[in-house]
């Protein structure tokens, strides 16, 4: 017997299903049927760091993850831990989902992150060792000959000592700011003229690659460096000339980087400005010392930096690892992943570069980065320049320094068309450059809206209005991913070009809802949060439960970056209990336990890292047809299960009308997901995870699948014949 239960009728008129036929597991009331989100990210992290030692992956790859995971961790703590630290210190002691406390969770935290950095430090060595076996050789300058320190002081005079300020400490010179993840050397002095100690301070510029190049041997040979602070201890004495150093160590500091928005903000602009300058001022979370550093200068340096001891840490080995993406950047094609060429989309290319034939002849999906991101640039510079476009609407959450899809809202502007450009001011560590182009765009005549205070805008969309035969079309490209043509050479996301009129109509209202706050009345196709998405998705989970208790297949799969909600989460177990078979493609965080009996027997969840991020959301649900079926319920979305995603943004969800479409994303894309066996990891019940290994089963990598084999939209027949399934079925 299947028993609903209305659940948040305030903001929502959603449905969670519960299964009441047999007795509910005692799990089913505990928090502990969630993982915690912070654990769960730090087992995310990890499995990147696992990539650094696949070996399928090329050398300077390997060096590439290393570098991702140690900055992946900075952001952690800039944010996360900011966060928890902050409520420990203002006494909040409101539990997790999962029943835990701040404190207790930055003491799990501090556990996990204690392993992690061990890990990466190990990671560091056996890669080092590597490289030099490869002609990648970190050297210590004791090591080079008298000719080669005559070079590196030559270097270091024209290079790096006019831009270094040397800081004595004392009373007269107090301890200087030390900005967010400001690498500094700490030293002990010794005056040789009067015998006198002192302590003092050199800030390591940011402006100067950590990795100084030797030059090459006459033969060429290997590629030899010297890291800048071993580069300026070694010539410390041009800069305390008498003076003999007693010890010396690098120490490192991590700052809240979080910005809380007031709910009130008369100019959200000016807010961020300002803002932005105390960024650079927040409080110090994290204080990373070179565990060689003498004791004396730890205490002379922890005494000064105004952290908990909780956040001062010793680290043995190299701190800022995600600095060696500056080695990750030398001309060793050798040791690289082999070049990749996106394809352009075909349909487009048969109609001559015109975008709006292409969506004319029906739905488009283009899947990046396999397939060219240039495609929603030229969308946009074809509507910028025909004179039959009368309207332009943009949302831009994040973009690229030199925007090519600014600079085409600015030309469409300026040549009279009326523009609209939705600006969020809230995407973090993105708001400098989104001022900017704000003032741009207005600069142009572009209407620049900064939406909610209260709500980020993260939906991807953008309407092209054209005049043709008489009256307005709407060509729309609603999208996964952000609006930004670099991360799209690495993010897998999913764009959809449609002209279908009910969706063109939906995508104006929320344009609407965005610029003018009134609540769309009624969307016939889409869903947007907060107001619908979340409403939508539980629906269709509740059809699925309907369907398994009329004994029809009953099914659902997910692709998402984050699955956190405890209210899907709860929907999902319930669909579990019932019988419905659930498989999720989760990147990132995931708080439900997959595989506990009584609880989520029928639920599969998978991780899957790679050469590509995968930043794609799909949701689709079986409808009494299983999957995956031509009448199977299909969405993309701008959305992760996440409360922020789908309670405090602006996000869309939209269906895939089109068949063609339809069965690119749900046949090509979803069961390639699942059925990769070579970049995947199986999350298990505890949150933890391990790698999937292929047994009794042809290997099959998602990413080369996608880079060697066309897509489905455009081209009726590929995927007949190249579909993931056929491929197994051939091998």
């Amino acid at each position: 017997m299947i028993r609903r239960v209305a659940t948040n009728e305030q903001q929502y008129s959603t449905i969670a299903t519960i299964a009441t036929n047999d007795d509910p597991p005692p799990l089913l009331s505990s928090p502990e049927r969630f993982i915690n989100r912070e654990l769960s990210w730090l087992e995310f992290n990890r499995r990147v760091l696992e990539e650094a030692a696949n070996p399928n992956h090329p050398l300077l790859e390997r060096l590439r993850f290393l570098s991702i995971s140690a900055d992946n961790l900075d952001e952690f703590f800039m944010v996360r831990v900011a966060g928890l630290v902050g409520q420990v210190l203002s006494g909040v002691a409101e539990v997790s989902d999962d029943g835990r406390t701040p404190a207790e969770q930055l003491e799990r935290v501090s556990e996990r992150v204690a392993a992690l950095v061990a890990s990466q430090q190990s990671r560091w060595k056996a890669l080092r060792s590597e490289l030099a076996s490869n002609g990648v050789v970190i050297l210590e300058v004791a090591d080079l000959t008298r000719r080669e320190r005559e070079w590196l002081q030559e270097y270091f005079l024209s290079h790096v000592f006019p831009i270094l300020t040397p800081l004595a400490v004392d009373p007269a010179h107090p301890f200087p700011f030390i900005p967010n993840l400001g690498f500094t050397l700490a030293l002990a002095l010794l005056n040789a003229h009067n015998g006198k100690t002192m302590s003092a301070l050199v800030r390591i510029p940011g402006s100067v690659e950590r990795f100084v190049r030797l030059p090459d041997g006459p033969l060429g040979g290997a590629a030899r460096f010297v890291t800048l602070d071993r580069l300026i201890v070694a010539f410390i004495g041009l800069l305390f000339p008498g003076h003999e150093v007693l010890g010396e160590g690098a120490f490192r500091v991590i700052r809240d980087s979080d910005i809380e928005v007031e709910e009130e903000a008369e100019d959200l602009v000016r807010l961020y400005e300002s803002a932005l300058k105390r960024r650079r001022r927040g409080s110090v979370i994290r204080l990373e010392i070179e565990a060689s550093m003498p004791e004396s200068l730890r205490a002379f340096v922890a005494g000064d930096v105004d952290v908990v001891p909780s956040g001062i840490v010793l680290v043995e080995g190299m701190l800022a690892l995600n600095e060696l993406s500056q080695l990750v950047a030398i001309d060793r094609p050798d040791l690289k992943f082999p070049a990749y060429n996106p394809r352009f989309p075909e349909r487009v290319k048969e109609h001559g570069g015109d975008c709006f034939a292409a969506i004319r002849q029906k739905d488009l999906v283009v899947h990046h980065p396999y397939e060219s991101f240039d495609v929603v640039v030229q969308f946009l510079n074809q509507a910028a320049h025909d004179p039959n476009v009368v309207a332009i609407k943009q949302t831009l959450y994040r973009t690229s320094a030199d925007s090519p899809i600014v600079r085409a809202l600015v030309g469409a502007a300026e040549s009279g068309k009326s523009v609209t450009a939705l600006i969020e001011l809230k995407a973090r560590f993105d708001e400098e450059a989104n001022i900017r182009w704000a003032r741009d765009l207005e600069r142009a005549g572009a209407q620049v809206v900064y939406g909610f205070i209260e709500l980020k805008t993260h939906a991807k969309l953008s309407m092209v209005v054209r005049r043709e035969s008489g009256a307005l079309v709407n060509y729309c490209h609603l999208g996964t991913g952000n609006y930004h043509p670099v991360t799209a050479r690495t993010y897998t996301d999913i764009s959809l070009f449609t002209a279908e009129p009910a969706i063109g109509r939906d995508v104006a209202r929320i344009f609407n809802f965005i610029t003018g706050y009134a609540e769309p009345d009624g969307l016939e196709q889409m869903s947007i949060s907060p107001i619908t998405l979340k409403k939508t998705l539980l629906r269709n989970i509740a059809d699925e439960v309907d369907y398994a208790g009329r004994g029809q297949p009953a099914q659902i799969w997910i692709k998402c970056n984050a699955l956190v909600d405890p209210q899907m989460i709860d929907a999902l177990y319930a669909a579990s209990r019932a019988g419905v078979q659930i498989d999720i493609v989760v990147r990132g965080i995931c708080c439900l336990r997959p595989g506990v009996p009584g609880l989520s027997d029928n639920i599969r969840v998978k991780s899957l890292v790679g050469r590509f991020l995968e930043h794609a959301r799909i949701y689709a649900f079986g409808a009494g047809h299983g999957l995956p079926s031509p009448k199977a319920r299909v969405f993309i979305s701008s959305a992760d299960l996440m409360p922020r995603n789908l309670d405090r943004r602006v996000e869309a969800l939209v269906p895939l009308l089109n068949p063609t479409v339809h069965e690119h994303v749900l046949g090509q894309i979803m069961q390639a997901n699942l059925m990769d066996n070579q970049q995947s990891f199986r999350i298990l019940p505890d949150g933890s995870s391990e790698r999937i290994v292929a047994e009794g089963e042809e290997p099959f990598n998602a990413h080369k699948y996608f880079q060697t084999n066309p897509s489905l939209s455009g081209r009726g027949r590929a995927l007949m014949e190249s579909s993931p399934m056929a491929l197994r079925r051939r091998a």
